[in-house]
C-alpha cells in the first residue's frame, strides 16, 4: 500500500520529500521550482581539468561531482586531487595553522630545567609542571 510520500514503510523525511515532490512535478509535465518559486533549469555539466594546489598535477572534476557540488550548495570547486585530499585527511592536526613551539627554560620557583609549549615573555614567571600544579591547587594569590 502506498503512503502519502511513497511506498509504505520507507519513511521518507526531510529532503526526501522535496526530491519526491520534484519527481511528481516532472511526471505531471511541470518543471520543478526552487524555494523562491523560480523554475529550475537542469544544468548540463562537463568534465573539467583542475590543478591540485598541493602537488600541481591535473585532476578531473567530473560532471557527476559537479552535479553533487551544485546539489549540496557548495560554491567552491575542489582544490586538491584525491591523493592529496586523502593524505591531508590522515594528518588532522596538520592544517590547523602554526605548529606548537617547545622552549627549554628553567622554573622560576625551583630552578629545575623544563620545557614549555610557548615562548616565555620577559618579566613573567615560568613554572615546571610540578610547581604549576602546586600553585594552582593553592588558589589565587592575593
Amino acid at each position: 500500500m502506498a503512503g502519502r510520500f511513497g511506498p509504505a514503510g520507507l519513511g521518507i523525511r526531510g529532503r526526501g520529500r522535496q526530491v519526491l515532490k520534484r519527481v511528481r512535478l516532472v511526471q505531471r509535465g511541470r518543471p520543478p521550482r526552487n524555494q523562491r518559486g523560480v523554475v529550475e533549469q537542469p544544468m548540463e555539466y562537463q568534465d573539467r581539468f583542475l590543478k591540485c594546489t598541493d602537488c600541481g598535477t591535473e585532476f578531473v572534476f567530473t560532471a557527476g561531482e559537479q552535479a553533487f557540488y551544485a546539489d549540496k550548495g557548495f560554491r567552491n570547486e575542489p582544490k586538491r586531487c584525491k591523493a592529496c585530499k586523502s593524505k591531508r585527511a590522515e594528518n588532522p592536526g596538520h592544517g590547523s595553522g602554526a605548529q606548537r613551539s617547545e622552549t627549554k627554560t628553567s622554573c622560576s620557583q625551583c630552578g629545575k630545567e623544563t620545557t614549555v609549549p610557548f615562548k616565555p615573555t620577559q618579566g613573567r614567571p615560568v613554572y615546571c609542571r610540578e610547581c604549576f600544579q602546586q600553585r594552582r591547587s593553592m588558589g589565587p594569590s592575593a
